[in-house]
C-alpha cells in the first residue's frame, strides 16, 4: 500500500503548528517538519551557514557561532533577491531530509509540516494538500503577539508568501482557522478520516 503524505501548509501564524501537534497527539502520526530541517541546515560550521557568513559577514552569527535570525530576517525579508539567494541554499537541503525520512518511516500516513510548500516546489513529495487559514489581521495579531514584530515587520513576512488564497486554491483540504480551537479540531478530525 502505498503512503499517505499530508503535506500541511499555510501563512504564516496560521496554526500549522496547532494542526501538526493535534494531528500527532490524537491520531499519533510522525510529523516531519521542514522549519526543522532549515535549522539544521543552518547549524553551527554547516557549509550553508558558512555561506551565509560569507556573504553577510561575520555579525550575522551570534557570539557562540549560530545563526543571528533576527539580523538574517532584517535582510531576507526586506530584500525578495536575497531571500531567494538563501532559499535556494537551505530548499535542497530540506527536500533531502523529507525524502530520506518518508523513506525511512513505516508508518503508512505521513505529515510534512511545509509553511512554503508551494514556493518551494515541494508539492511532489506529498498525496494530498491541507491549508490553514486564518484572516491576515489575525496573522499580524498573532506574529505581534509570537514573534515581538512589529506591525510593519509582520506585514513584510505575511507579504514574502504565496497570498493565503492562492495556496487554499490549490488544497485538497482547508481548514479554517478564524473560530476557536475546537472547530479546527474538528475540521482536522473530518479531514482525517475522509481517506483513512
Amino acid at each position: 500500500m502505498s503512503k499517505r503524505i499530508i503535506g500541511l501548509t499555510g501563512g504564516i501564524a496560521t496554526g500549522k503548528t496547532t494542526a501538526a501537534n493535534y494531528l500527532a497527539s490524537a491520531y499519533n502520526l510522525p510529523i516531519l517538519d521542514a522549519d526543522i530541517y532549515a535549522r539544521e541546515a543552518v547549524s553551527v560550521a554547516s557549509p550553508i551557514l558558512d555561506a551565509i557568513a560569507q556573504r553577510y559577514g561575520e555579525q550575522i552569527l551570534l557570539a557562540d557561532g549560530n545563526l543571528n535570525r533576527q539580523r538574517l530576517g532584517e535582510i531576507i525579508f526586506n530584500h525578495q533577491a536575497e531571500r531567494n539567494w538563501v532559499e535556494e541554499l537551505i530548499h535542497p537541503y530540506v527536500r533531502d531530509r523529507f525524502l530520506v525520512s518518508i523513506a525511512a518511516s513505516s508508518a503508512q500516513t505521513l505529515v510534512l509540516v511545509v509553511p512554503l510548500l508551494f514556493e518551494a516546489k515541494m508539492t511532489d513529495l506529498v498525496t494530498e494538500i491541507w491549508v490553514v487559514r486564518c484572516s491576515e489581521a489575525q496573522q499580524v495579531q498573532r506574529l505581534i503577539q509570537r514573534n515581538h514584530l512589529s506591525k510593519e515587520q509582520a506585514l513584510a513576512r505575511i507579504d514574502s508568501q504565496l497570498p493565503i488564497e492562492a495556496k487554499a486554491s490549490r488544497a485538497d483540504i482547508v481548514l479554517d482557522n478564524t473560530s476557536d480551537l475546537e472547530i479546527l479540531l474538528k475540521q482536522i478530525d473530518a479531514a482525517i478520516t475522509l481517506k483513512t
